[in-house]
């Protein structure tokens, strides 16, 4: 008999992490894959579904201007509860930490449908930080039935918190899955870049970043580019009023400084391949930049993504100013010092996830 499986995805993140999971499914002819989009993050999410050729089967276009976490929240589990009833799906799956997959996680418990989540066991400790997905993400596990885990670290974790080693499956992360489609193509960034410069490319949009922080970060940016004439900068400027507002009104007349929209998967991987070097607070950027060789140097203060930072691959920085301007400088001057983090090493997988969990849920459902 034809299982369904219903797949919700919100943010651009996380359509690039289920994209190769969604296409694993809908080559298996004893799996009816259906694709719901909260459009937690609309513009952001629709170019990533478009790259990967998926268009959604259902569309909640939940986004609203200034949305706060408890109106989004409710207007999602409102919204969830009368989808599943119409789909009467098997199971659920979503990936991640956002509030897509919290209220995912918490409808399908409600309607008694099993929930799978892609990408679980990865903590700070910190309830707080990252806010609101450290405490999304640890809500979600105690929801689930079908833990896939990126890493024996992610996996470890659950077993700590005492979850059922039945119910774990470590698969590798996905992302590598996208990013191995994508980077085979040898993409293009699009963007007017001076082949004769060294290139940092930034990305900013963690909440927890907002205010100060992104102000001491910026002030790294600056003095960055002032002491290296030969550096460009891309920065694709997030939506968020929050950041742009800052980024621009910092950075909009720098004639070495391209601040650009958002760009698409396919561009991104093309400007990851092209950069010199990476600073992001970014989660997918910690595990995507090292399978490509470029350094990250992580602009937060914990990070749910250590097995990186042990590896030496990435470097977690924090958000004071002379300190992300020292490590950035050292990696500049320094040829054996960026050397040893541009190294093309992937702790997080062989690009194989997709099929690993397709393999378990099919079993799981048998």
């Amino acid at each position: 008999m034809t299982k369904r499986i219903l797949v919700t995805v919100g943010t651009r993140p996380e359509a690039i992490k289920m994209a190769p999971v969604i296409r694993a499914l809908q080559a298996q002819p004893d799996l009816e894959c259906r694709v719901l989009a909260t459009a937690q993050h609309r513009q952001m999410l629709d170019q990533v579904l478009a790259v990967f050729g998926i268009t959604p089967d259902i569309d909640l276009d939940i986004m609203q201007p200034g949305q706060s976490l408890t109106g989004l929240t409710g207007r999602l589990l409102l919204r969830l509860e009368e989808v599943l009833a119409a789909e009467q799906p098997d199971a659920i799956l979503a990936q991640g930490d956002t509030t897509t997959v919290l209220a995912t996680a918490l409808a399908a418990f409600y309607a008694r449908i099993p929930f799978g989540h892609v990408e679980a066991g990865l903590r700070t400790g910190d309830l707080s930080n990252p806010f609101p997905e450290e405490m999304n993400r640890v809500v979600a596990s105690h929801l689930t039935r079908w833990h896939f885990a990126p890493t024996r670290l992610a996996a470890d974790r659950l077993l700590a918190e005492g979850y059922a080693p039945d119910s774990i499956h470590v698969t590798g992360n996905t992302v590598i899955d996208a990013l191995h489609m994508v980077a085979a193509t040898d993409p293009d960034s699009g963007l007017a870049l001076d082949p004769a410069r060294r290139t940092l490319l930034v990305t900013l949009h963690r909440r927890e970043n907002f205010g100060a922080p992104l102000g001491r970060i910026l002030d790294a940016l600056e003095r960055l580019m002032n002491d290296n004439p030969d550096l460009q900068m891309v920065l694709p400027v997030h939506h968020n009023p929050a950041v742009r507002g800052s980024v621009n009104a910092r950075l909009s007349g720098h004639d070495r400084v391209i601040l650009c929209e958002p760009l698409d998967y396919t561009a991104f991987v093309g400007a990851m391949m092209g950069a010199t070097l990476i600073l992001s607070d970014s989660g997918g950027v910690q595990e995507e930049a090292p399978a490509l060789g470029k350094p990250v140097l992580v602009l937060r203060e914990t990070t749910e993504r250590p097995e990186a930072v042990s590896a030496g691959v990435t470097r977690l920085v924090g958000t004071q100013a002379e300190t992300i301007r020292a490590a950035a400088q050292q990696l500049l001057d320094d040829p054996a010092a960026y050397a040893a983090m541009a190294r093309r090493e992937s702790p997080y997988g062989d690009g194989q996830a997709a099929g690993r969990i397709v393999a378990a849920l099919r079993a799981g459902l048998a």
